[in-house]
């Protein structure tokens, strides 16, 4: 990690630690929070049957993508900018805070001025100026670990936004390539604590993109909050059969709410303050 010795990522001791407040949502050490919703929007209905559902569920943040990479050119790619009336519908609907992807820096004014927190996906992990540009918002950005980044790497990535004076940046382990394919990716459950180790920003877990499997979704959770992580980003559909991505590993709402409640009884074990502010 020598490369690290010297950034505005590093750690600077074991009191060092960021906490990101957004209205009354903290999101960092001490804290636990859930980001549920759609793998990416399908039609206002849904948005906001799902909406209301987590929210009731105890999430405090809505994953609601508008942009969908796909790896086929001809799977469904999201709903674009022309959704973006949906985020204003959202914030109107619920008190959750809204999350989306960013793709491109063509749609950041846009994006910036409705979303709460933007996500750079695994894809954009390297896309420098892309990340340079989020920095520049000044808004809490989720930066997601490339399936084949080293830590060193995603932490170098984070750096970019860092550099140009936004230090609200969230760290998402969401699984890396290895030899194994019974899962969609294989959880680095280590990097967890690593990354605590070795930087002071907060640290999510993506159980759905690591393990590709809904039935596997709660067991990768709890793992994530017992290793410390300070929060989730889950995928959640009404009905995950008819979902239009990734419906196989997308939780349905019961079993969401179900997992909620398992992971009240293990925050509150572990000392974690937010959950227990919203199920209490």
């Amino acid at each position: 990690m020598k490369r690290i010795l010297d950034t505005k990522v590093k750690k600077q001791g074991s009191e060092h630690s960021t906490l990101i407040s957004l209205n009354d949502i903290l999101i960092g050490e001490g804290y636990f929070t859930v980001i549920a919703g759609p793998c990416a929007l399908e039609s206002e209905e849904l948005a906001v049957e799902t909406a209301k559902a987590v929210e009731h569920a105890g999430a405090k943040v809505f994953r609601c993508s508008l942009f969908k990479p796909r790896t086929s050119p001809y799977s469904y790619q999201g709903f674009g900018l022309d959704g973006v009336k949906l985020l204003k519908l959202l914030h109107a609907e619920s008190n959750l805070l809204l999350e989306t992807e960013i793709l491109s820096t063509d749609h950041l004014e846009v994006l910036a001025g409705e979303a709460d927190i933007l996500r750079v996906g695994s894809r954009n992990m390297d896309n420098y100026e892309l990340l340079k540009a989020v920095g520049r918002t000044n808004k809490p950005i989720i930066l997601k670990r490339n399936m084949s980044a080293t830590l060193e790497e995603f932490l170098l990535a984070a750096e970019y936004i860092l550099s140009v004076g936004n230090e609200k940046v969230i760290l998402c382990e969401r699984g890396i390539r290895t030899f194994e394919n019974y899962t969609r990716n294989t959880l680095d459950i280590l990097a967890v604590p690593a990354l605590k180790e070795l930087s002071h920003l907060p640290v999510i877990v993506d159980p759905s993109h690591s393990t590709g499997k809904s039935s596997l979704v709660p067991a990768a959770s709890k793992a994530a909050l017992a290793a410390g992580a300070d929060g989730l980003i889950i995928e959640v559909h009404p009905n995950p059969r008819d979902s239009y991505s990734d419906g196989e590993q997308s939780l349905d709402i019961p079993t969401f709410e179900k997992l909620m409640k398992e992971l009240s009884d293990i925050a509150t074990l572990l000392g974690k303050k937010s959950f227990q502010q919203v199920l209490h």
